[in-house]
Formats: structure tokens, sequence, C-alpha cells
């Protein structure tokens, strides 16, 4: 009896309702899943249904960097994580009540009913300007969802204004259906998980969402209830039930032809004039509550007909919907390397059949995104629409791409069979991205693991993790992906904030704590740097770069006020690196410091400031830093990594060997090639190569070769002269055939280039008659041309040291605010004076 007794009282135990304040040691208990955000301090509410977790009150709490900006994007007492119990699969960022800001105070509150675990979250009216706030979050055994009640209470003299509108962050397909139930999707489907909340009880205002007017004394009382579920359609479902509606069961059994669970297949079912998915389970079940009456819905899945039913749910009724779908159509692939291993890569389809639209998926996910597949290795199927298709292959910019035209028949399976040679020989350099993101960074919402696949399939070898605002580490997903043998990577961030942001690494992640552990930025990129180089202790590797700069606020006009002022003086030397390329322009050739832009669909021009004509004129001036080319991917597709990336010197190429101790004096040095796919070689006769000083007199030789792969042509290469093209060592395929070639290697000459002073030299090489659509389909990066340019080699003349020009090119180094009219007068100039040297 004593057994039986204690097994009934653990039975109960592991399923009653509790709240827990997650504390060193019991980590384990927070919930996981995509955007989970939980941390020490934190309490953890849990049912027999659900594992809902409530921010704490503590300095800067927030669930990560973008979960909103400004003086109040502070998020305690916010719900940061709600998923079904033991599945770890949470994607919610952030719910605020209201809104979000400063607290009082977050604690557990003990609960009059059993089988409930509350929490409150308070900012009393002392510190809210008069006003009361209370969130109460409440979870019950046997209710798949959690209770979150607020109160607002004028407790001034005066009359207050209060905000009701919720924070509800971050998806990309919400919206509101019948019975005013707002859902959410999670971003990749795959994910398979679905939100929904309504409005159980309003008091105090006619409608939410808005501000309210209270007078004083008065209040407002609005009772919500949030639904979790396997889909959107099962959350709205559950909302129905909350509300007290009358429902029906849909029971969806969706199967294959051979009968099996059909487990990436929905079931479409319409609210009103919404229609949901609801994914199947492994099972291939799909559960649904309905408001009675008639439905139609169709069960879908990429590839195969669709199945579509009519029918009539009744009060309390369920109603089975068995679908059995046709073979799907679809692509299966096996690539390999040379050897015949399989590798990882990019598929790209186009659809040749008129009418045929694909969409494999968000732009967010590597598994299909919106008409490309990024594998992290070369066996694997894309379901596809019956039709013609052209279908791509490729592996960056190194190996050869397989091209083919497939037919693919209703219920056929079509082989895509080939290697990915490497075509380009590259040793002694890797390719690597300084600067890339994933939806630790918050200011987007790619998965982690798909921007690591996206980084194997476009074959880049070294990348430091580089989330805004939180110190990370990539490695444990590369290693549960299987993906270390291809690149490597080392825990750092981007601390960013209002101005200028910044990228550093190493660093060692704290895990459950706030940031894991990062510092916080200073508007002083001075401050901010030294910082970041004294964080966790000075060590000697320790990166620090600018990003995407304001190179005339940072350099040349701190105050933006059009007056030059010698910008944050000193940090220059502060710093190890700054990028040059950030985005999809190739502007290094351009012949001034602004142009006037003019966004689509307004009237209004701007003096957009060129970035690469502005680090040639510092360059000038003295400025010394490794210049960089970044992705500063966000998505996968349009921006995906491998738009414009380095390469870096280093003493393997083999990526596993590779580590930031063997490569960071690579990096400080210069030894850095800034292309968007082609592989540029520049040395001296001695040897020296980019970010090296050369002793030279009357000149020097550059060996110059550029290779690339099929999909990667180059017609100019042009020498810069202390940052000035040199019409004399201009060569083009028009006017320079015999120095160009087919092949992968496209350029491999010396050139002579004389000097009678001390100058740096930089060698672009451009595809002014080509883009890199033949790597990129139909995403962004395809329409640059393909580029590529060294860090400078300084040449010195006298032997007496290398001494920078002075030179600015023919324009005065450009301040803030320049408006377009200003600049439209300075680009209107017939022809600009050149600064003279200094002497």
């Amino acid at each position: 009896m004593k057994r039986v007794l204690l097994l009934a009282l653990a039975f109960a135990s592991a399923h009653s309702a509790e709240v827990i304040e997650v504390a060193p040691g019991n980590e384990a208990v927070l919930p996981g899943g995509k955007e989970a955000d939980g941390i020490i301090g934190d309490f953890l509410l849990r049912s027999d249904k659900v594992e809902a977790l409530v921010s704490q009150n503590a300095p800067n709490r927030r669930a990560n960097m973008s979960t909103f900006y400004g003086e109040d994007g502070v998020t305690p007492g916010c719900l940061f994580d709600l998923t079904l119990r033991g599945t770890n699969n949470d994607q919610l960022i952030c719910f605020g009540p209201c809104g979000h800001g400063p607290v009082s105070y977050v604690k557990t509150v003990p609960s009059k009913n059993e089988g409930e675990a509350t929490v409150e979250a308070v900012t009393t009216a002392a510190k809210n300007g008069g006003v009361f706030k209370l969130n109460l979050y409440k979870v019950r055994d046997g209710v798949q969802g959690i209770f979150i009640t607020t109160i607002l209470r004028n407790e001034s003299d005066k009359e207050q204004e209060v905000a009701t509108k919720n924070d509800f962050s971050r998806f990309e397909k919400t919206g509101t259906v019948e019975g005013g139930i707002t859902y959410a999707d999670a971003v990749d489907p795959a994910d398979k998980a679905g939100y929904a909340f309504v409005t159980l009880k309003l008091e105090g205002t006619e409608k939410e969402g808005g501000n309210v007017k209270l007078a004083p004394g008065k209040e407002v009382v609005i009772q919500r209830f949030m639904a979790v579920g396997r889909s959107p359609a099962e959350a709205v479902g559950l909302c129905l039930e909350a509300k007290g509606e009358k429902t029906g069961t849909i029971e969806g059994t969706l199967l294959d032809e051979a009968g099996k669970p059909l487990v990436s297949g929905a079931l479409m079912v319409p609210f009103g004039k919404t229609e949901l998915p609801a994914y199947a389970d492994t099972s291939g079940k799909a559960i649904v509550k309905v408001t009675p009456g008639k439905k139609s819905v169709n069960v879908v899945e990429m590839g195969r007909p669709s199945f579509a039913a009519e029918i009539s749910v009744g009060e309390g009724a369920t109603v089975p919907v068995n679908a059995k779908l046709a073979p799907a159509s679809r692509i299966r692939f096996d690539i390999t390397d040379a050897s015949g291993k399989s590798i990882p890569c990019k598929a790209m389809f186009k659809p040749l059949t008129e009418g045929v639209q694909l969409d494999l998926g968000p732009k967010m996910r590597a598994h299909g995104c919106v008409d490309q597949y990024h594998s992290e290795k070369g066996l694997f199927t894309v379901q596809v629409p019956t039709g013609k298709y052209l279908v791509r292959v490729v592996r960056g910019g190194e190996f050869s791409s397989i091209e083919k035209e497939v037919d693919v028949a209703q219920g056929a399976e079509v082989l895509v069979q080939g290697q990915l040679k490497r075509v380009v020989d590259s040793t002694g350099w890797v390719t690597s991205d300084f600067h890339n993101h994933s939806t630790q960074s918050g200011d987007n919402i790619c998965g982690t693991d798909d921007r690591l696949i996206n980084i194997a399939a476009e074959n880049l070898e070294w990348c430091p993790t580089t989330e805004h605002n939180r110190l990370y580490d990539w490695l444990p997903h590369m290693q549960r992906l299987g993906l270390t043998e291809y690149f490597a990577t080392v825990p750092g961030m981007e601390l960013t904030g209002s101005r200028q942001h910044f990228n550093s690494f190493p660093l060692t992640p704290k895990p459950r704590t706030q940031d894991n552990g990062a510092p916080v930025w200073n508007d002083d990129p001075r401050i901010t740097a030294i910082t970041l180089r004294r964080w966790q202790g000075e060590i000697a590797n320790r990166w620090i770069q600018f990003n995407h700069p304001d190179l005339s606020n940072m350099f040349i006009d701190r105050d933006s006020d059009g007056v030059a002022d010698g910008g944050f003086v000193g940090v220059s030397g502060m710093i190890d690196g700054s990028e040059t390329q950030n985005g999809n322009e190739t502007n290094i050739l351009a012949d001034a410091p602004f142009m006037i832009t003019r966004k689509p669909g307004t009237i209004a021009a701007k003096a957009s400031p060129v970035r690469e004509f502005v680090w040639r004129q510092l360059l000038n001036q003295g400025l010394r830093v490794t210049a960089l080319g970044v992705a500063d991917a966000h998505m996968v597709y349009d921006n995906g990594v491998a738009g414009w990336h380095i390469y870096l010197k280093s003493p393997t190429d083999t990526p596993k060997e590779l580590n930031w101790d063997m490569l960071a004096p690579h990096a400080k040095a210069g030894h850095v090639i800034v292309t968007n796919g082609p592989f540029l070689e520049v040395t001296t006769p001695d040897g020296k190569t980019a970010g090296d000083d050369v002793r030279s007199d009357g000149g020097t030789t550059l060996n110059v070769k550029v290779q690339g792969t099929d999909w990667i042509d180059i017609d100019r290469i042009q020498v810069l002269v202390n940052s000035r093209p040199d019409p004399k060592l201009n060569f083009t395929r028009a006017t320079h055939p015999q120095m160009f070639k087919t092949g992968a290697v496209k350029f491999d000459q010396k050139i002579e280039v004389p000097l009678q002073a001390d100058a740096h030299l930089i060698v672009v090489a451009m595809g002014e008659n080509s883009t890199l659509e033949g790597g990129y389909g139909t995403s962004a990066q395809a329409k640059m041309k393909p580029c590529a340019y060294n860090n400078p080699i300084y040449v010195d003349a006298d032997g007496h040291g290398f001494k920078p020009n002075g030179d600015t090119l023919g324009y005065e180094l450009p301040v803030g605010g320049m408006s377009a009219d200003k600049a439209k007068l300075l680009l209107d100039k017939d022809a600009p004076k050149p600064t003279p040297a200094k002497k």
C-alpha cells in the first residue's frame, strides 16, 4: 500500500502545475527551441500540457537585442517562451501584454486552486507616472495554453493615457480570424508550431489595441488566453474553446500513396475567410477544433495533387478526413566531390513550364527557400510541382557547377547526379566571412542551423560567430549537423547600438545569463573598442572591427554637423579591421565619395556615401586597418552568405584544422583579399602580398593571378596607385585580349608598376560585362558584378619608410549632413582639382 501511495504521489507531482524560479544547478528545466531565451533567475510555469517562461526583473533583461529598441526597450515581466511540455519547440520571442518596459518586481503568487500556477509582474504607480500595471500569468493542468490578465489603474489625481497594444514578436505569418483571434505560424513550417491568443474579458474600455484615457481611480482589465499548438489551426481551435464557443473536431489522417504517414503534409482548415494549416504529426494525424457548420478542407503537400473534401461539423462531433495523396513529383540529388564523397551544396530551380509557380519555403531557411535548397550533404530530395526545370547545383566560387534540364512528371522521381570539382587552386588561403547572423541576433529569424548549412553550401571555410549583442558559439550546432570538417568558427559577437557597430572575437559565452555575458555598447566608439579589448581579460589575438561604418562620422566629422573635426581621434589605433564591402554594391572604382540616390516611390533624393571611395581617400591620410568584405547575412535567400567575403592567408588548407591563433596574425597584418567570388592573388617578386610593406626603388612588379569557377568571369584588371586608377595600368579583355584567359584561370600576368615616390598599390579585378547570376540565381547577390581587390601593398620608394601622400582624390574629405543639392553641385563640377600631395 505504501508503495502504491508513493507512486500515486510521484505521478501527481510529475503532472501538477508549478512555478520554478530558475537557479544555478537547475537550468535544465528551461524550455528549448529555436527562440528559447530563458536564463537563471527567470520564472518557469509548467502544467501537464505546457511550459511557459516569464522574464525576471533584472538590468537589461530582454529576449534579444532586437526585441524592442529605445530607452524602454527592456522586457522584464514578459512572456518569453511558450511550448508544449517536453517538446523543446519554443518559437515565441516575446509577448508583452499591453506593451513592455521596466517593472517593479516579478514574483510567484500562491494559487488558490489545485492544478494552477501563477506568476505576477507589477509596475507600481510610483515608477510608472501614476499608472499601476499588473500582468498575471497562469497555467492550469489540462489546458493547452496560458491565461494572461492585465490590470491598468490610474492611481494619480490626473487623467492618464495608457497603452493597450500587445507586443507579439516575431513571426512572418500572423493575422486575425473569426472571433477576434490573433494567430501566428512558426517561421519554418517544418518546426510545426503555432500560437493564437484571444481576449476573454474586457472591462474599462470598449476595445483594446490603442491608447485609452483613464480618469483618476479608473482601471482597465483585460483577460486573455494564449494557446500553443502544433500548428496555427490547432492553436486557433483551442482559443475558440477557451472563449466558450461551440465547437466540433476535424480529425485528419494524412497518408501517402503507400499508406504511410504524410508527416510533411498539412490539412488546410477555414476559419472564416482565412485558411490555416494544421500540420500532420508523426502518425499523420492533424486534429483541429472548429465552429460547427459546413467546411471546405484541403490536404496539401509540395509535389502532390491536393485532396479536397466538403464536410459538415456538428457541435461536439468528430468528423474524420481520411486523405491518401498520390505519389509526389520529386528531384533526387546525388552530389559528390571529385573523390566521390558527398558534400554540402546549393541547388537552384528555374521553372521552364509556363504557369509553374515554385515556392519551396521562407527566405530564412536552408531546406527550401523560394527557389533554392541548401543542403549539408549531397544526398537529398526536393519535391516540386510537375513540369520542366533548369536545375543548377553550385558550391561557391571554387567549385565547378552542374546544370541539367529535367522534366518531372506527376509522381515521378528524376535524378540529378554529378561531381562538383574544385577548379580553383587557393592553396595558402581560406574563404572566410567575419560577419553573419542567425535568430540569436534578434534582428532576424533565420534559424541557426539554417545559417550554418548556408555557410557550408557556399564553401566558406572560417566564419566567427557574430550574433548581435549576444556572446554565442556555433560549434555545438556544427557538430550536430556534421559540418566541422567543412568550416571552423570561434565564439564572439557583434556589439550593436544606435551608431557604430563592432564585431569582436574570440570571446567566451557565459550560458544562461543575460546576453550570455556580453558587454554593453557605448556611443563613443573608443569606449566600446576599449571595452571589447579588455572584456574577459586582454588577449593578444582579440579581433575588433568596424561593421558597415560611416567612415565620415568615425574619422572626419564625429558630430555629423558638416564641420570636419578629425572624427573620433585615436579610434583607428583601437581597431584591427573595417568593412569596405557590406551589401550588394561593387563601387571600388567609383570616382566620387557620394552618389545621389532616391528610394523607389519617393520624390526626395539623398546623398549616399560611397564607402569604398572614402576608404581610398583615408588610405592616403594614413589610415591602415584591414579592409573586409562581408555578407552580413540575415537570411538564406537574398541576403545569404558568400556575396561579399574574403580570402584570408592561412598556414593550412584543411578547414577542420583551422583556428584563430593561426589566422589572427595574417588578419591583423592585412593578408586579406576582398571578393564576391573571384580568387585574386597579388604578390611582389620577393613574395610580399596584401597588407605587406615592400622596399623598392623605381617601382615594383606585381604578379597578378585571378581564378574563378565557370559562372565567374573577369574582363578588367585595374591597378590603383595611391588609390587612383592609373590609366596606363588598366587592362581589359577588349583592349588586351591576349592577357585574359578562359577556364578557371582568368588572368595570370606580371604588371610593371613604375614609381617615383612611396605608394600603396591595390589591384582590382572586375567582371564589368557579367554578373553572379550563375551562382545565385534569382537571389539579390546575382546582380553583382564579379569583383575582387587586395588590401594595399605599401611600397617604400626611398628607404625612409612608407609615408601616405595626403591626396583626397579631387574631393574634400566628406563631412556629415551632406544634402543632395550640395552633393549634386560638387558632382556637377567639370573636373574637380586634385588635392595637392604632401611634400
